[in-house]
């Protein structure tokens, strides 16, 4: 049974950080790549960050970049997604993702919201 489990949403304030994590279950972890999307109320969901399986490497949407940082541990089956210098507009249902040339699969969500 795939399962791709997000934790590590919350409040923060504008300028906080929050880490989050995916536990991944049920397939070979190492042969995905990793992403991690995000949906705000009204808005289509959009991709974030992404890592690849191979070589780990990395890839940010220009909202993202300079101040998150997506990377995986294969060994605990699990991709993270560090967040700095949190803007309200971060604030959104983050998702993570695997995808293979075969198959995709998501997980249920963790919602991130930024305000003082």
């Amino acid at each position: 049974q795939v399962q791709l489990v997000e934790s590590g949403g919350g409040l923060v304030q504008p300028g906080g950080s929050l880490r989050l994590s995916c536990a991944a279950s049920g397939f070979t972890f190492s042969r995905f790549a990793m992403n991690w999307y995000r949906q705000a109320p009204g808005k289509e969901r959009e991709l974030v960050a992404s890592i690849t399986s191979a070589y780990g490497r990395t890839n940010y949407a220009d909202s993202a970049k300079g101040r998150f940082t997506i990377s995986r541990d294969n060994a605990k089956n699990t991709v993270y997604l560090q967040m700095n210098s949190l803007k309200p507009e971060d604030t959104a249902v983050y998702y993570c993702n695997a995808r293979s040339d075969f198959n995709a699969y998501w997980g249920q969500g963790t919602q991130v919201t930024v305000s003082s």
